[in-house]
């Protein structure tokens, strides 16, 4: 065999490498447009170098304190300015960030931090509730950080649980700090937690090299150009916010805190702050199509929303489209950096009618240009599956946008990684032109007679009825054919159950749209349980819907 004669190239003492790090997009960022503003809570704005400036006195702090490499620094706050800084400021310092769901009980708070072996603890004094009563659970207690909003009066429970306020802390940082060089792009960045809906969360270890990349991604999957404004719908525990904190830094724009997601704060933040992105579930789309016109009126700009979870209703997508906002579709999991698939659009769809765009839209589409590998296959042989929009496989990806691993748990990484490709456990089929469109969670399809029904297929003509506000469809357990289809719905504003619209109006609208043996066998109206990223939690409506037979 011959000798590499490029191999002399390969010494990363040299000055063509640097390992990949997105705190680089706030350095370029306060270096060449230090005056450009970058964040905006209320009254409170600061520019690029101002927020430099802050994120390296924090990391100075930390340092002198004595946390760093290798420690977990967890935050639980809303969309603030604070929570912002800290995606640059606590890996600034080498430890790991660890932002919490809010809207988690206190149990599991206390695991996660006790499962992270968090350090310290910046808490927003919204949750000082719910987090004194988690500290109260771990053995080892890390430093709490008070951090004080002054645009929210809060409630009279809200209380200092911390040993110092986020001010305090910045006070003992230096503005000029060199804070410790990243030597290794695989080294972690941040540690997310899954929903735990089955069981204990589990810690996703997010590295350096993804989250730049992902970021990167995110730009160029939006289009996005030099200093977007972006509104914080999406919470920033979510996938550190999709990767938007660094996405943001990397075009210089602005990132606008939003604290609690409602319509009119959003429709009002749009239009004064002249927001031109934001991202959100599909029942955040639904709750801004539902509000009436004039909350909607004024908006003049170009406005650009991202949308994943649950798969979006067409008839979703079509309403923020007719509202002139610009919908793109992406998906993913914790486990790869949120965003990591998206429906490209495509110029010959513009002839298209709305509606058959729309659906077009609807498909979760292609991988994204950081992403190497996406296929649609069978779990058990791994063998791609028929490009014909018709046999469905589990979805698999691989790539630098998937995961270093689980964190304390090697077997649960392993089973994931079985085969060199990451398993989703979600249900697609391949279109003959290579986009993927979801079906199912491989837990959420029903099997009636023999059938396979697409509780999303069903829910997609649900939607399409006028006095149906969200919907859920799961399986119900049934003597006679194993399973059958139980819709759970939450109608618009003003319509009465019973009233209004009853049980069988929903069974006879479904037979008239699609086959009979989809047609939903029982129907429950009420409102549906949700988490905090506005999922709606099909596993508590399987327990109620088998609760129905006894």
């Amino acid at each position: 065999m011959s000798v590499n004669i490029y191999n002399q190239y390969l010494d990363k003492n040299n000055a063509n490498y640097t390992a990949l790090s997105p705190i680089s997009f706030l350095e370029r960022s306060a270096f060449v447009y230090p005056d450009k503003l970058a964040t905006i809570n209320g009254d409170i704005r600061r520019n690029w170098a101002e927020v430099y400036s802050r994120c390296r006195q924090i990391a100075c702090a930390l340092n002198k304190r004595g946390y760093g490499k290798g420690d977990t620094i967890s935050i639980i706050a809303p969309n603030i300015n604070e929570h912002f800084e800290a995606h640059f400021a606590i890996p600034m310092s080498g430890a790991v960030l660890n932002s919490i769901n809010t809207r988690l009980d206190a149990e599991t708070i206390a695991f996660i931090m006790q499962h992270a072996e968090t350090k310290v603890l910046f808490v927003d004094k919204e949750f000082s509730v719910v987090i004194d009563k988690a500290l109260h659970m771990v053995p080892n207690k890390p430093l709490v950080i008070d951090i004080e909003d002054p645009n929210f009066a809060g409630s009279d429970d809200m209380r200092a649980i911390g040993s110092m306020t986020y001010d305090e802390l910045l006070a003992e940082g230096d503005a000029d700090y060199e804070y410790p060089r990243l030597e290794d792009e695989w080294d972690a960045i941040t540690l997310n937690y899954t929903s735990g809906t089955t069981g204990d969360p589990k810690g996703v270890v997010y590295h350096y090299r993804g989250a730049y990349l992902n970021a990167v991604s995110n730009v160029m999957s939006w289009n996005m150009e030099d200093h977007p404004a972006y509104l914080w719908t999406l919470p920033m525990f979510h996938c550190n916010g999709w990767c938007f904190p660094w996405s943001i830094a990397a075009k210089a724009g602005v990132s606008v805190s939003l604290r609690h997601v409602v319509a009119e704060d959003i429709f009002n933040s749009i239009r004064e702050n002249k927001v031109t992105h934001f991202c959100g579930a599909p029942i955040v789309l639904n709750m801004l199509n539902s509000v009436d016109d004039s909350m909607k009126a004024g908006i003049e700009h170009e406005v650009k929303v991202m949308t994943a979870g649950a798969p979006p209703p067409a008839s979703v997508i079509q309403g923020m489209e007719e509202m002139g906002i610009k919908v793109t579709h992406v998906y993913g999991l914790t486990e790869t950096y949120g965003p990591s698939v998206g429906c490209a659009w495509k110029d010959e769809w513009n002839d298209q009618t709305e509606e058959q765009k729309a659906r077009l839209k609807a498909r979760q589409g292609v991988k994204s240009p950081m992403l190497e590998g996406l296929m649609v296959a069978d779990p058990e042989t791994l063998e791609p599956v028929a490009k014909d929009g018709e046999t469905i496989g589990e979805i698999f990806m691989r790539g630098n946008l998937v995961m270093k691993g689980y964190l304390k748990n090697p077997s649960t990484t392993d089973a994931a990684f079985e085969g060199g490709w990451f398993r989703s456990g979600d249900l697609a089929v391949w279109h003959p032109d290579g986009y993927i469109d979801i079906k199912d969670r491989s837990k959420d399809v029903i099997i009636s007679g023999g059938e396979n029904i697409s509780s999303i297929e069903v829910e997609d003509i649900l939607y399409r009825h006028p006095k149906v506000n969200e919907v859920a469809v799961v399986a119900r357990a049934d003597e006679k054919w194993g399973e059958t289809p139980c819709a759970f719905i939450a109608l618009t504003s003003g319509c009465e159950a019973g009233v209004d619209i009853t049980e069988d109006d929903i069974i006879e609208f479904c037979r008239s749209n699609m086959a009979n043996f989809k047609t939903p066998k029982t129907v429950v109206f009420g409102e549906l349980p949700k988490t905090s990223t506005g999922k709606i939690q099909k596993f508590l409506l399987r327990q109620q819907a088998n609760e129905l037979n006894s």
